[in-house]
């Protein structure tokens, strides 16, 4: 048997998760990044023992566009699959829901369901310094039942995830990132952009009809040059500021 980690993780928390729920399980871990361009998902391959953890943040209440598209070229075979989405503390909504659709159209057997809470990427004082202690502690508490479930043969029971369908409609933030006079033109942000947003030829600002506002530019810049607009993101923070005021749990469906 072997682990295979799908992950969508811009600004690095989603991976976090993914991560902690599997470090207890002492095999091979392999991981497919959907936030890379250049991938060719439809050349994935996988055998009758292997195990696919597909994880995603949560965009609005569903999952990201870019990552729900790489995902569906990713044919499972049958694989054995758990799902995981990753949100700042206010709520998931459909995302898991949507997540376990598109998981089991692309040929995965879905067998467990995590949603568990990271640091916002953009209004980082909502769940500030999430997966914290203790978030790993319970994190691998679902690892060891998930594994347990994995070892027993069938793994046929049927789900029960929250959500519905028909799905919310997607909305976007609208934040774009744009660098101020410490960018030293390095390109670091274009190269890495999991939406090809940020063109070398200028990258001052981002194409905001590509820009997914996921913040891996923001992360990644060496100068901290890029940034969002600060009032944009106080009238945003504010508007969520009730749904993000009690910490959130870490939830297993299995």
């Amino acid at each position: 048997m072997k682990v295979i980690q799908i992950i969508f993780s811009p600004t690095g928390g989603t991976r976090k998760i993914a991560e902690t729920i599997t470090s207890q399980w002492d095999i091979p871990v392999n991981e497919i990044d959907l936030t890379n361009a250049q991938n060719d998902f439809s050349v994935v391959d996988f055998t009758g023992d292997d195990v696919a953890v597909i994880s995603v943040p949560s965009y609005g209440g569903r999952v990201p566009a870019l990552a729900a598209e790489r995902i569906k070229r990713i044919y499972g075979n049958g694989t054995r699959c758990i799902i995981v989405c990753v949100y700042g503390n206010r709520a998931y909504e459909d995302t898991l829901v949507e997540l376990n659709d598109i998981a089991e159209q692309s040929g995965f057997h879905v067998v467990a369901a995590v949603g568990a809470v990271a640091e916002h990427s953009i209004m980082h004082q909502y769940a500030t310094g999430r997966p914290d202690q203790q978030d790993r502690r319970e994190l691998q508490s679902f690892g060891e039942k998930i594994f347990d479930k994995l070892k027993k043969a069938g793994c046929t029971s049927a789900l029960q995830i929250p959500g519905n369908r028909p799905y919310k409609k997607t909305g976007g933030a609208g934040l774009v990132p744009k660098a101020d006079k410490h960018c030293t033109g390095c390109g670091i942000c274009a190269k890495n952009c999991p939406a090809q947003a940020i063109s070398r030829a200028n990258l001052k600002t981002a194409d905001s009809k590509k820009c997914i506002s996921c913040m891996r530019c923001v992360t990644e810049c060496p100068e901290s040059a890029r940034k969002v607009n600060a009032a944009m993101v106080s009238i945003a923070a504010l508007a969520i500021k009730k749904a993000c005021s009690e910490r959130k749990s870490n939830e297993l469906y299995i």
